[in-house]
């Protein structure tokens, strides 16, 4: 797998064949199936892979925080919820959501752990959504996400050659 300060190079010299791969996807590809073999690709990567060596998504996004959250999350770090947003947050341009004021992440240790450990948001927890389904519908933020997270390149990589794609020159 590649190594995650390599992804983003790596996935810009590839930038054409996965527009290209994508756009055959959306073609070709029956949606159940796909469904499956990202989950199967991403069960057989995950299984072996330690996200806390890597941590690209953190260091590379703002964290979102469910509104609904705060209470929970502030209780977690033994803070007063007002604690928290003053300290960790602002909202989120569009919605009634947080986000963290920097990137990366203020919740990202140095060990590649959360401040918020359990308590870290489902958006988190779900990154970078390759089990999740309707993957054919998603397939234009998959082209982002293989820019951030070895796995998710990985998984379109394999997934190329299980439908024998080829870019003709």
């Amino acid at each position: 797998m590649i190594q995650p300060d390599k992804i983003r190079a790596e996935a810009r010299k590839k930038e054409n064949e996965n527009i290209k791969f994508r756009t055959f996807l959306k073609c070709h590809a029956d949606e159940d199936e796909l469904d499956k073999q990202f989950l199967r690709l991403h069960k057989e990567l995950f299984a072996g892979y330690d996200c806390s060596k890597c941590r690209n998504c953190c260091k590379m996004y703002k964290g979102s925080i469910p509104a609904e959250d705060i209470d929970k999350d502030a209780q977690y770090l033994e803070i007063t919820p007002d604690q928290f947003i003053d300290t960790y947050l602002e909202k989120e341009e569009y919605g009634m959501n947080y986000q963290t004021k920097h990137k990366p992440c203020d919740f990202l240790q140095e060990d590649g752990n959360c401040k918020l450990g359990d308590c870290k948001p489902d958006s988190c927890k779900k990154y970078p959504y390759t089990d999740q389904p309707e993957r054919l519908s998603s397939l234009l933020s998959i082209l982002d996400t293989i820019e951030i997270c070895p796995a998710a390149f990985e998984i379109f990589e394999r997934l190329k050659i299980e439908y024998r794609f080829r870019v003709r020159r």
